[in-house]
């Protein structure tokens, strides 16, 4: 997975569209799991860190977009 430094250069669609692939593998991850055929349930809870990074920073770029209009306006 890319570092945070490699994930707030994408935009936000770029990082909406991981999240989803993230969270499709999540999915994958979880029927795998129930059906006793989960290789490695490392690669599960790298899945979950990987999708709270990329949340986490679409949330920071989210957020800027907001303050930055506002600012303008003053």
């Amino acid at each position: 997975m890319a570092t945070p430094d490699e994930l707030r250069q994408l935009t936000t669609d770029d990082l909406r569209r991981r999240a989803d692939e993230l969270r499709e593998s999540l999915f994958q991850d979880m029927l795998k799991l129930r059906t006793g055929t989960l290789d490695n349930p490392g690669e599960r809870t790298q899945h979950r860190r990987d999708l709270a990074r990329v949340l986490t920073i679409l949330g920071e770029k989210l957020a800027q977009q907001k303050a930055q209009p506002s600012a303008e306006k003053a």
